[in-house]
């Protein structure tokens, strides 16, 4: 066994209780997973300034000097505080702290020297340290300096006694029993091709870097190393797949294809829309199983390009399916698609939880005997009681709201894997696809089709409410609709639920001539439905709702989106929820509400929103704020679990460990060489005890 296998629990200083919480609050459990619990920042300990020196906007700072007055200040309540001056040769400086007093006040003693480290203030003009750490200096004592690693811990593991002071002392205890357990994982030739330094001396200088250049080779090492392996594995899985995988080959684009691209296509295609078509015809024609990814913010024009694919696997004999996350998507794809396939005698159904079970049962049969051309539906696909006659094509609509292992059963629908299209609206940026969806081939629709307008985004503050009323009703006397927006936080359902239904009496009363709706998540399918049906057909004129409709049907009169409290929402959401409308010709609106008082990043996200409407400019400023782990729907893949890297700041160490891994697989793509040993021993060692999803788009 691997010595750094060994349970935590085992390593001196830790025991149970300790363990326990290295498990439950840092996911520690084994010595690898401490000697990869890396620093989050560092603290320069290489440097005294003298007390002249000191500014308040300064970083944390080190200094020496002699304490020479100690006092209790008495405050109200048990607002007490305690001072300390600390005086060098050029100056003196106040300390200060408010909790622990007595304790502190037994153990700083008057007339000695002390170390002391924190972040200088400014106070009633007068510069001050709040709650130092400090370090009683012995006469002729010499302090170890350097930079010092500062590592997360949480409240429950602190009071547990894993702060970071006793992690950091733990992992220097690894690193002493552990001389040479470090095994390199990289091959030597493109160790010294890229100017690496050693994985050994990488980890010692990340946990105890001599110096700031010594820090930033370990730092590089370890990036390079962690986003290289995530390239490989994704790119291995890819060339696994084409090499095992056959597609089926769809030889003859003929009959229906062309009968729906001359007769009865209802918009002429964009160049963008056409070369994906291409990108799947080549897929489809070369033996190779197809997994696509494509990418088109909402209302490109991805539902035809699916349609243009399924047409394909029917002009060669074989049956299509599209699965959308909710009812309402499901449904509204089974319409649109009908209207434009009517006259092409295709049999198209749709399976959805509340299809009836007469229905279900004809339903079934024609699928079996491959009379049923198309099926759309829902999860209900998955059932096992759906059995295809021959399935060529699956479409996944917002393929991150379905699971890996529910996509999986996709491919037990046959005997040989159906090719798949997997399509999102939410634009992902090239560095995160690259991370996320490395093994899928990628298009992207970057054009909207001709004759949309671009949505007009306005942002109002609370005080300016009015403004936004009078634009709301200028609308819907001109014919058109409006949605009303509330946010939705789990973490504080209950007032935001009092708030939309707030919000929904207060638009009744404020327009009495007109018709409100409401939709939230609490309410039942079939009253989702009749709400949205009745918005669809005209009969109400504005819906209040939640973010249930940020993926919903399409509305063509809908030209109005009013967002309340817009700055808690994400940037993606919010672009996402102002595509629900401008899916007509005429000028549509976006009008972010909030209050005055925001937040920098609050600002950032109102100002980009009202700026642009490219969604992957969006999706970029988006990922810069939150980082790639609140992005919707990066939780699930795994992949985004980054130790030392950054998906954001390491974009071009994340393109050369993707080159290398290409260079290498394109010269050795089964990894069978012996130089490359060392990279299929690694991957092996980060494959054990994970299922097998490398087939899943």
């Amino acid at each position: 066994m691997n010595p750094l296998d060994t349970p935590i629990a085992y390593l001196k200083g830790v025991g149970p209780k300790k363990a326990e919480l290295f498990q439950s609050e840092l996911e520690v459990f084994c010595f690898a997973d401490l000697l990869t619990y890396f620093p989050f920042r560092y603290v320069d300990r290489t440097k005294i300034y003298s007390i002249a020196e000191i500014q308040p906007d300064m970083p944390y700072v080190q200094i020496k000097g002699i304490i020479s007055k100690i006092e209790i200040m008495e405050g109200k309540g048990r607002n007490n505080r305690m001072r300390a001056i600390l005086s060098d040769d050029t100056g003196s400086i106040e300390l200060v702290w408010f909790t622990g007093i007595k304790w502190l006040k037994s153990l700083i003693k008057p007339q000695t020297e002390y170390i002391v480290f924190g972040k200088p203030t400014e106070f009633n003009r007068r510069l001050n340290i709040a709650h130092p750490e400090m370090e009683h200096l012995q006469p002729n004592e010499i302090k170890e300096m350097g930079l010092q690693p500062v590592y997360n811990s949480t409240e429950k593991a602190k009071h547990g006694g894993l702060d970071s002071k006793t992690i950091g002392k733990l992992i220097r205890e690894l690193l002493e029993q552990h001389p040479a357990a470090f095994a390199e994982t990289l091959p030597n030739e493109w160790i010294q091709k890229l100017g690496l330094i050693s994985r050994n001396q990488a980890l010692r200088h990340i946990h105890n870097p001599p110096q700031w250049n010594e820090l930033q080779k370990a730092q590089f090492r370890l990036k390079f190393e962690e986003l290289f392996y995530i390239q490989l594995k994704l790119l291995n899985q890819l060339g696994i797949r084409k090499r095992q995988n056959p597609g089926f080959i769809f030889e003859h684009i003929d009959g229906h294809f062309h009968k729906f691209y001359h007769e009865h296509l209802p918009f002429p295609l964009t160049n963008a829309q056409k070369n994906v078509i291409r990108d799947i015809r080549q897929d489809v024609r070369s033996g190779k199983q197809m997994n696509r990814l494509l990418q088109g913010d909402v209302g490109s024009g991805k539902t035809i390009v699916a349609l243009f694919a399924m047409l394909m696997a029917i002009d060669n004999g074989f049956q299509a399916t599209l699965l959308a996350p909710t009812e309402i998507l499901a449904t509204q794809h089974f319409h649109n698609l009908s209207d434009m396939l009517q006259g092409m005698q295709l049999n198209m159904r749709l399976l959805t939880g509340s299809t009836r079970k007469s229905e279900r049962k004809s339903l079934f049969a024609e699928l079996i005997d491959g009379s049923l051309n198309i099926l759309i539906g829902t999860h209900a696909i998955l059932e096992e009681s759906v059995v295809f006659h021959n399935l060529g094509l699956a479409v996944i609509d917002e393929q991150h709201r379905f699971g890996v292992s529910q996509r999986a059963r996709i491919w037990q629908k046959n005997k040989q894997s159906p090719h798949i299209l997997v399509m999102t609206a939410t634009p992902i940026p090239r560095t995160l696809a690259m991370t996320l969806y490395g093994d899928l081939d990628v298009s992207v629709i970057d054009e909207l089709p001709p004759g949309r307008k671009p949505i007009q985004t306005i942002h109002r503050f609370e005080i300016s409410r009015q403004k936004v009323f009078d634009l709301l009703i200028d609308e819907i006397q001109k014919g058109r609709q409006a949605y009303i927006v509330y946010p939705l936080i789990e973490e504080s359902e209950k007032v935001d639920y009092k708030n939309l239904f707030d919000g929904f009496e207060q638009i009744k009363a404020a327009f009495p001539q007109y018709q409100v709706s409401i939709l939230h998540g609490r309410m039942t399918p079939d009253a989702k439905d009749f709400e949205m049906a009745r918005f669809l057909k005209g009969e109400t004129q504005i819906m209040v709702a939640t973010t249930v409709i940020e993926v919903g049907v399409n509305v063509p009169n809908a030209s109005v989106m009013i967002i309340e409290s817009a700055e808690r929402f994400g940037l993606s959401q919010l672009h996402q929820l102002r595509g629900r409308v401008g899916r007509g010709a005429e000028q549509s609106y976006c009008i972010l509400v909030t209050p005055y008082k925001l937040s920098e990043e609050g600002r950032k996200r109102m100002e980009t929103m009202v700026r642009t409407n490219d969604g992957f400019e969006i999706a970029e400023v988006d990922l810069q704020l939150r980082g790639p782990g609140d992005m919707d729907g990066t939780r699930q893949s795994g992949l985004i679990n980054l130790k030392i890297a950054d998906i954001v700041k390491d974009q071009k160490i994340l393109s050369l460990a993707r080159n290398s891994a290409q260079l290498i697989l394109d010269n050795d793509p089964e990894l069978s060489q012996p130089q490359n040993n060392i990279l299929l021993a690694t991957l092996h060692q980060m494959n054990k005890g994970k299922s097998n999803w490398a087939n899943i788009s």
